[in-house]
């Protein structure tokens, strides 16, 4: 019969590692045993609570862990906060030679405001208010003036995540002069 060379597998060093492993918590165990007919009731109490502390500590690492693969997963493939986010860059604002009007572009469209709708849209989304109210502002008078806009733009609403990043494209780009 022939004989076989060459490195052992890669299993075997587990295997022994697990072994290694069972050893020691059994010698452990064994030690645990023999200590407990000499500890009185608030030593076997102590023991058990360190116990529990133990055991919810192990699986708050186990918990801890996977959110930890969970992030790094939703990193590697994109989170959908990021993907919808993407959606909504693409937006950009050039004005006419004269400055009489602007073209907002948005994918593959356009739509003109006058630079009287423009310095309102600016001043719409630079007065102060959180986010979420600069959205509605700029919402309700889209809905309310320019309601041509959604044919262009996809709004969904007024918590629509383009209408940040509109106000957000307005604010970078545009400045009223005093």
């Amino acid at each position: 019969m022939a004989k076989l060379t060459g490195k052992k597998s890669a299993s075997a060093k587990p295997a022994k590692k697990a072994k290694a492993k069972d050893t020691v918590r059994e010698s452990l165990a064994a030690e645990l045993r023999s200590l407990i007919p000499q500890l009185d009731s608030e030593g076997l109490s102590f023991l058990v609570e360190q116990a529990k502390v133990h055991l919810y500590n192990m699986q708050v690492d186990k918990l801890n862990s996977a959110a930890a693969e969970v992030e790094s997963a939703s990193k590697r493939s994109g989170s959908l906060k990021g993907k919808r986010e993407e959606e909504a860059d693409g937006f950009t604002i050039k004005g006419t030679e004269s400055g009489s009007s602007y073209y907002l572009h948005y994918r593959n469209d356009d739509i003109m405001f006058s630079r009287g709708e423009m310095i309102r849209l600016v001043k719409i989304v630079s007065a102060k208010g959180t986010d979420m109210e600069i959205r509605e502002r700029l919402y309700n008078w889209f809905d309310r003036e320019r309601k041509d806009i959604f044919a262009v733009v996809p709004i969904a609403g007024k918590s629509d995540v383009r209408l940040k990043a509109l106000a957000e494209h307005i604010i970078k780009n545009f400045k009223i002069r005093k």
